[in-house]
């Protein structure tokens, strides 16, 4: 090798291991995370692995030194948390009574069974930061799935941000990164499991939303909801059709010629870290009637596709530049095998083996993974909801994709107990949530999502979802003796979501959002004339005044605010929906009067808590404003929970009995560290529950 090219390698060696992963971000309109380049983390794990198993013996002795002392003796050995994404408390109670659920009956009768509060608003990424900060909302700053950018009134995400710009520097064929960019968590406050790392304590946290990127800590974490595909979005799947598609969010459309055998086209992936542009690779399917499938060609590699079935994972490798690869894993499904030719795509997922971006602490905890249980999806929203909403895919397939999805994270849980000797293990399972956003209409025969679609032949896969989760509780146990603290939970309930809410376009009908002359609305508030709004919705329920001095182009002064927050709150209290002549609004929270933490002023001023049978609308979460403030809900998701969160408690169980009887989220933290010793921090807001 010629000195000139060792110093290139030696160059490139040293950008590698000193600089993070690089990405940049948008929010879209599908409220993407889109990654332009991130291709260096797989050589970080793989150098980090290396040096942490060198340095081990010594890093023991430091962490022994820095360790602080518990001020009590420990209750427990372990502590084990399993939690359930939305299930909810009336279903759960009428099944154990009717004697359906034999595990939670049993654990309900020996240990201690209660309602649990959920978090204001009642929104997954609120209530697990709440579950795992042990605060409030206006104390850890999520308030939303999406927050706003104040400079320019568009929408971004709550949970992350990406920081810094990358820059490069070129030298013969390589780009060495000289100033590093990175992805940083913007939940606020201090996981109760980052406190025991503090103490020595061990924890394995598994898939826990808002975890991403993970932080450092005594023990593993895998990153659970808001981590993104490798286009960097939130989930885009790609439907391949010879026929005509009207999908109209959530995927990408790729047209195939209609002749041709085999059929010729490309699968779109991320940007280049170059230029900016898509890489594509190229795919050839050859439809196989007699084998009911089709063989798919990429990267040298043939899969058979079933028709109405799922694939294996596929590894799709996108080729950015000469020695910069990316990796990415994804299922493929036939819908229509014979006529027009269609397939679906799953979202593509970071390749947990080659991992571009940070999903786990230690970084090469999700190579380890792959390697010991196989290839897994690590999306954060990985259960494909929009593409049931876009019928891309019917109920059959999703449901079988959730299931692929539990399976797989069934066998990282038991993993996980089976390795347990002392600390803390918790994990979080999604398909309970996501099968009652997807089938609550068959709970509901009037339901106008039914109309077009089966009633019936999936009429018990809700009750069939609750049956499997008795029966892992029934696995879970086995790991649990004398010595372990066992919890059972779920974040919030579910309800019906029949009727759409467009908070924006009643805030139009009454004069507070005002558009500019000639523009029709568009989407994320294109067309508003801020010189003259006063207050506009964000999200799946909060509403902000167009401040002075917050707002790029606030209008409206501190001295007026709180009349305006009143005007507001009064005619949403008022608002009824006509047909039926319900009331759409529950509860309306003032964050400033119901909230006292150091981030409420980064929240909207108004939380709208809907009735049962009502959201935000769709097109209100898109920012569009529509002719009717109230429309039916048509969408497959026909369940929801982002509704006043005193409808909506979640589920506590233990195998312990518990002092309070009205638990809350925020208890779940504060109780652990009490199990192990550890006095909570000032901070939290939450009380032990022992």
């Amino acid at each position: 090798m010629s000195v000139r090219k060792g110093m290139l390698v030696i160059a490139l060696v040293l950008g590698v291991l000193l600089s993070p992963a690089i990405s940049h971000a948008y929010i879209g309109p599908g409220a993407g995370f889109a990654l332009v380049s991130s291709f260096l983390t797989f050589f970080i794990a793989f150098f980090t692995a290396f040096f942490a198993l060198f340095t081990f013996p010594a890093r023991m002795a430091w962490r022994a030194f820095r360790r602080k002392k518990p001020p009590r003796e420990r209750r427990v050995d372990k502590v084990v948390i399993l939690g359930l994404d939305g299930l909810d408390p009336v279903i759960c109670e009428r099944l154990m009574d009717a004697g359906e659920l034999p595990n939670f009956t049993k654990l309900r009768s020996s240990g201690s069974y209660h309602r649990l509060g959920t978090s204001t608003p009642a929104m997954s990424p609120v209530a697990w930061s709440c579950f795992a900060t042990g605060t409030d909302a206006s104390r850890h700053g999520v308030f939303d799935f999406l927050s706003r950018d104040p400079k320019t009134y568009l929408p971004r995400l709550s949970s992350s941000t990406v920081y810094g710009e990358a820059k490069f520097l070129n030298i013969g064929g390589f780009r060495i990164p000289t100033k590093k960019g990175g992805v940083r968590l913007l939940r606020k406050s201090k996981t109760f499991w980052k406190i025991l790392s503090d103490y020595g304590v061990f924890s394995t946290v598994l898939r826990v939303p808002i975890t991403f990127p993970p932080e450092k800590i005594n023990g593993i974490i895998l990153a659970g909801m808001d981590v993104p595909d490798l286009r960097g979005t939130m989930g885009s799947f790609t439907y391949f059709s010879q026929a005509d598609s009207d999908v109209d969010i959530g995927g990408l459309v790729v047209q195939l010629p209609k002749n041709g055998n085999p059929i010729r086209t490309n699968i779109p992936g991320p940007k280049s870290p170059l230029d900016g542009k898509t890489i594509e690779i190229p795919m050839e399917i050859t439809p196989r009637p007699e084998r009911r499938g089709a063989d798919v060609l990429i990267n040298g590699e043939t899969t058979f596709v079933p028709e109405r079935d799922y694939s294996s994972w596929v590894r799709l490798t996108f080729k950015a530049a000469r020695n910069i690869k990316m990796s990415g894993i994804a299922r493929f499904y036939v819908t229509r095998l014979n006529g027009d030719f269609r397939m679906y795509m799953s979202p593509i997922h970071i390749d947990p083996e080659k991992p571009v971006m940070p999903i786990s602490t230690p970084s090469f905890y999700s190579i380890y993974l792959a390697k010991l249980l196989g290839p897994y999806g690590t999306l954060g929203l990985a259960e494909d909801t929009w593409a049931v909403n876009e019928r891309v895919l019917d109920e059959e397939a999703f449901i079988k994709q959730a299931y692929l999805y539990h399976d797989e994270r069934k066998k990282m849980w038991f993993n996980a107990l089976k390795r347990l000797r002392r600390g803390l293990v918790c994990c979080v399972f999604d398909v309970s949530d996501r099968l009652q956003h997807m089938c609550f209409r068959y709970l509901d025969d009037d339901h106008p999502a039914n109309q077009g679609k089966d009633t019936t032949k999936y009429k018990e896969a809700l009750y069939d979802m609750y049956r499997k989760m008795d029966e892992l509780l029934g696995q879970t146990l086995k790991y649990v003796d004398d010595k372990t603290t066992l919890f059972v939970m779920s974040d919030h309930g579910f309800k019906t979501f029949k009727r759409g809410v467009n908070l924006n376009t009643w805030l139009y009908n009454n004069g507070y959002l005002v558009f500019k002359p000639g523009r029709a609305p568009g989407e994320y508030l294109q067309g508003v004339d801020w010189s003259k709004t006063k207050a506009y919705a964000v999200g799946l329920g909060g509403i902000f005044l167009n401040l002075k001095g917050r707002e790029r182009q606030g209008i409206v002064e501190r001295s007026e605010a709180e009349s305006l927050k009143k005007e507001i709150t009064s005619g949403l209290a008022a608002l009824v929906d006509e047909p039926t002549g319900t009331k759409a609004v529950n509860r309306i929270v003032d964050v400033s009067k119901e909230f006292s933490g150091p981030y409420r002023k980064d929240g909207p001023e108004l939380l709208i808590g809907f009735s049962e049978g009502y959201r935000v609308s769709w097109d209100c979460a898109r920012g569009l404003v529509t002719p009717e403030v109230i429309e039916d809900n048509t969408k497959s998701w026909s369940g929801d929970h982002c509704i006043d969160p005193n409808l909506v408690p979640g589920i506590l169980f233990s195998n312990m009995s518990l002092k309070n009887g009205q638990p809350n989220l925020r208890d779940i933290g504060p109780t652990v560290l009490d199990l192990f010793g550890i006095d909570k921090p000032d901070y939290m807001t939450g009380e032990t529950l022992v």
